[in-house]
């Protein structure tokens, strides 16, 4: 257990700790004040990115040695080594208290608020999102909000690339971003300016999701993205199977925006319209903006695609579903009725985590109360009165990030000043249950979490009321309008009449979000779901840990005699999944945004009860929902101690341990890597490159999977060589790692980022024509595995041999000994590629490497 430095109140577990240290700890970023003793976070894998706690013993600079908490000894260097500033949790809640303060309107009040959210978040009574967290207080250019949503990308070329831009500017600065594909032709249809034919919503959302790929969010993890496609689309089948089809959608949630209409039409068995704006229509570039209701209430045109069953579309999505628990669904329409910004700005897409439904340039900045602490044991109750206290200390603490965060578009800063949006949740309300000795799920739960929750909501509108009168209400409200969205039509007429009078200040304020970094650091159960298990391991980028909920340690403490635990201990596992999507209507009916909720189903639960569930989550009022059934996909965070895939993977780390002494490399969470076969056939191509002539080996195993590529051009130890062994290297490590009966799709998606780069220096003509080296191995690998169209059109030779398989193999090339003679493919004899100029000019000469062509010299 680490201690705190003045207080024990705050102290964390052993993961906590490193989640602090690792995500929200203000650190050294140019490591110049490092020294021996110090406190760090060291990446003991670069493969995994595993990090872990440890104190410098030793500095040879670049070098550190470091000791870890378990006694091993590693020595990185110093660019895997982070020097946290904040070494102890209070120092973080004074710097973002104080942050959040600084905007009152004079000192006193900042005095005020500072000590007033320093109360909030001592004890972690109260956990801000993780954003503002890592940046209040700091002078960092990150953003304090974790939910974006943009506007839905304009359907043409310039607005698909708009879209990308404004989504990496948000997601490199710490945002999570959501995007509604709905405005975008679908597939093969008519782009008349460039007399083509559209590749669809659904290519397009792939190229979002490998971008975010490539996003690393404020410098500590992923980037994250939901992509939602309304019901209606006539892509919406493409849609939905994408993320089951290797290389299209692999780094993004992915929803369907259901309407209500739909709802009806499969409760009544009826047929359902696939359709899409006439593109044709003159006012479409102009007016177009996703939403086919309004378009065709306008009277403009719309081209009918295909009628089917609605039944057939909710088959398609629950099919899916159950087999790898995506697309969630978002009932769009019956968020849009429920919402208090229904007047002026409609909701398009809900953010990655689908709690917080939101309008094109919306942002939600997110804290949690966590409710574990809010027990009052001698009363054997909640202790309402210090809960009534922290919603409003935390109600005023998220309206002063919306005026301490920076805003990197206009637009997000406009439309967050004109709606003041802001999303206080929960954690550790399953905590709480136990310890008032409430079963999760059960009827008694549903009335406890009315009443929780009721509090919550009340006590956060009047405290925007309040604030109101002090600060004026957000831009858009409007009294009357405002009272008639669904959901403030069932609140106390108290608030009502409080609202009237005064105004409010912020045009949302409840979410739900997961919480689960921030839950697991401070050691509660997550967001509103139960326990996962009581023992579990965790998978994440920080490794493989088993975790034990300290509640039921507490219990046998308390109880030595006991042999069980009560009956109403109860896990995510433990609960009938009915209960699940119960208890997550009881929490709905109080949060005015959305949660965050999976609805947890045994592996053998079949597609027609995942139905049953989705239509009970619709009738019970949720506005969306996701659906897991165990093992459905291959890799999960939370696995069960016990299951199979952890026990292993567990196992495996304790066997490197064991033996760790034996060798330098550090335990690590192990990645899947397959075995090379003790026997490969292959086959190699020769090519002419601009380097030179090119041989390309390609090995398959005995299924005639694709397994591994070598690439030899130009002499041995030049520069050309190793990026060719290089790129090789890259692609048979990206195949071993691929399971091999989707090695050719992984293939194929090789090729197509390799084919037709473009080089200095190209060479050959016509369909012979080779851009560069890249281009050349994409040209091989299509003639090896894909032929016979493919040979045919690059002009190789098709006399090679059938594996019997179909499978045509070019001619056998024994590439042993390669010697690149000079020709009208190679500038010079074993010349290489100059880094300045990019000519094949750059020879040894004088001791020295220089260029022919421009003059660059490495002496």
């Amino acid at each position: 257990m680490v201690q705190s430095r003045d207080t024990q109140r705050n102290a964390l577990h052993e993961l906590g700790y490193k989640i602090f240290l690792d995500r929200y700890a203000q650190k050294d970023m140019s490591r110049d004040t490092l020294a021996v003793g110090d406190t760090v976070i060291v990446v003991v894998n670069a493969a995994t990115g595993q990090r872990e706690i440890g104190t410098v013993t030793e500095l040879l600079l670049p070098n550190v040695t470091i000791e870890l908490r378990d006694g091993e000894v590693v020595e990185r260097d110093i660019e895997h080594v982070d020097k946290p500033l904040e070494t102890q949790p209070e120092q973080m809640m004074e710097r973002v208290a104080a942050g959040i303060a600084k905007v009152e309107k004079n000192q006193k009040l900042r005095k005020t608020w500072t000590e007033n959210f320093r109360w909030l978040l001592d004890d972690w009574k109260f956990v801000p999102g993780g954003r503002i967290l890592t940046a209040a207080g700091t002078d960092q250019d990150l953003t304090f909000y974790n939910c974006y949503v943009i506007p839905s990308p304009q359907d043409s070329r310039e607005g698909i690339m708009g879209t990308l831009t404004q989504m990496t500017e948000i997601m490199s600065r710490g945002g999570g971003v959501g995007i509604n594909l709905s405005t975008l032709r679908p597939r093969h249809a008519y782009v008349k300016g460039v007399n083509g034919r559209s590749s669809g919503s659904v290519s397009w959302g792939a190229l979002y999701s490998f971008v975010t790929g490539l996003i690393e969010q404020g410098g500590s993890r992923r980037g994250a993205l939901m992509l939602i496609l309304n019901d209606w689309h006539p892509d919406v089948f493409d849609f939905i199977s994408s993320k089951r089809e290797m290389g299209k959608i692999t780094n993004a949630n992915i929803s369907v925006g259901i309407s209500d209409k739909l709802m009806d039409a499969i409760k009544a068995d009826e047929d359902w319209d696939l359709m899409f704006p006439d593109t044709s229509d003159p006012d479409y570039d102009e007016l177009w903006d996703g939403d086919l209701d309004t378009w065709m209430a306008a009277g403009h045109k719309v081209i009918h695609y295909k009628t089917i069953k609605a039944r057939e579309l909710w088959d398609a999505i629950i099919e899916s579903a159950w087999i790898s628990a995506e697309p969630g669904v978002w009932f769009r329409e019956r968020s849009n009725k429920m919402a208090n910004s229904w007047y002026f700005n409609p909701l398009v897409s809900t953010n990655p985590c689908g709690e917080q439904p939101l309008g094109a340039w919306s942002v939600c900045n997110l804290g949690a109360l966590n409710l574990a602490r809010f027990y009052d044991a001698d009363a054997h109750d909640v202790a309402w009165d210090e809960l009534d206290k922290a919603v409003r200390y935390a109600t005023r603490f998220l309206d002063n990030v919306i005026d301490t965060t920076p805003y990197f578009f206009d637009e997000n800063r406009d439309m967050q000043f004109n709606e003041r949006r802001v999303g206080l949740g929960t954690m550790g309300i399953a905590e709480l249950m136990l310890r008032v000795g409430i079963r999760y799920g059960s009827d008694e739960s549903v009335e406890f979490i009315d009443k929780v929750y009721k509090a919550i909501a009340v006590a956060a509108y009047e405290t925007s009321s309040d604030l109101a009168k002090e600060k004026g209400s957000f831009p858009m409200f409007d009294a009357e309008k405002f009272l008639e969205s669904g959901y403030m039509q069932q609140m106390p007429d108290h608030v009502r009449e409080s609202i009237a009078e005064d105004g409010i200040r912020n045009v949302t304020l409840l979410t739900q979000a997961p919480t689960g970094t921030t839950g697991t650091m401070v050691n509660t159960s997550t967001g509103i779901e139960p326990f996962f298990s009581w023992v579990y391991y965790r998978k994440s980028r920080l490794g493989l840990h088993e975790e034990q909920v300290p509640i039921v340690a507490e219990y046998y403490e308390q109880n030595p005699d006991a042999t069980e635990l009560p009956d109403y201990y109860v896990t995510a596992m433990d609960l009938a999944p009915r209960e699940h999507v119960k208890v997550q209507g009881a929490f709905q009916k109080w949060i005015d945004s959305a949660i965050s909720k999976t609805c947890n189903v045994p592996n053998e639960y079949t597609v027609e009860q995942v139905s049953d569930l989705y239509l009970y989550m619709y009738e019970l009022g949720c506005k969306g929902g996701t659906i897991y059934r165990d093992g459905s996909r291959d890799e999960q965070v939370l696995m069960l101690k016990g299951d199979e895939r952890a026990e292993k993977e567990m196992d495996t780390i304790k066997k490197k341990a064991e033996t760790k002494a034996e060798s330098s490399e550090p335990v690590a969470t192990p990645h899947r890597v397959y075995p090379r076969p003790e026997q490969l056939s292959g086959t190699t191509i020769k090519f002419n490159t601009p380097f030179g002539k090119s041989y390309i080996t390609m090995n398959s195993d005995e299924n005639d999977f694709p397994f591994e590529t070598f690439i030899t051009v130009g002499k041995a130890g030049s520069d050309i060589q190793a990026d060719a062994e290089a790129l090789g290297r890259m692609i048979s490590l990206q195949l071993r790692t691929t399971a091999p009966h989707n090695r050719r799709e992984m293939l194929k998606l090789i090729i197509e980022q390799l084919q037709d780069i473009g080089g200095a220096r190209p060479v050959g003509f016509g369909p012979q024509r080779v851009l560069s080296l890249p281009d050349a191995v994409a040209r091989a690998l299509q003639a090896h595995y894909f032929p016979p169209e493919a040979s045919h059109q690059l002009g190789l030779p098709m006399n090679g041999h059938s594996n019997g398989n179909g499978h045509h193999h070019a001619p056998d090339v024994a590439p042993a000994e390669i010697e690149v003679k000079s020709d009208e493919n190679s500038v010079y004899a074993n010349a290489d590629m100059c880094p300045e100029c990019g000519t094949i000019s750059l020879i040894r000469a004088e001791g020295c490497r220089k260029c022919l062509t421009c003059g660059y010299s490495e002496c």
